[in-house]
């Protein structure tokens, strides 16, 4: 199945701590269907320090789950569901459910 979110999108957290926080995907994990977001849960954690690394208690963001995501309509950033459609030239792209807009290009 085609990919509904993708690296870069904009995205809203649907639930959890993080509800109604919107973010860009950083990375995704589709092995294990997570994404990480930028600032979305965030966790401090305690780093040792090594030759490369300075110890302490560092900031990072933790992958979540992509049912707990939505794409932020490109119209007005409210969360919306995807759909695809082919163009005339043959190309699939993907059009947010709730405005009918281009997600992509």
């Amino acid at each position: 199945m085609a990919a509904k979110i993708k690296k870069g999108d904009t995205v809203v957290v649907l639930t959890g701590r993080d509800k109604g926080k919107t973010g860009e995907v950083v990375e995704l994990l589709p092995k294990d269907n997570r994404a990480v977001v930028r600032g979305v849960n965030v966790v401090r954690r305690h780093q040792r320090q090594t030759a490369q690394a300075e110890g302490g208690i560092v900031s990072k963001e933790l992958p979540i789950h992509l049912s707990n995501l939505a794409v932020a309509d490109p119209k007005d950033g409210k969360p919306t569901r995807v759909g695809f459609q082919v163009k005339d030239d043959g190309t699939k792209v993907r059009v947010a459910k709730r405005s009918g807009d281009l997600i992509d290009g």
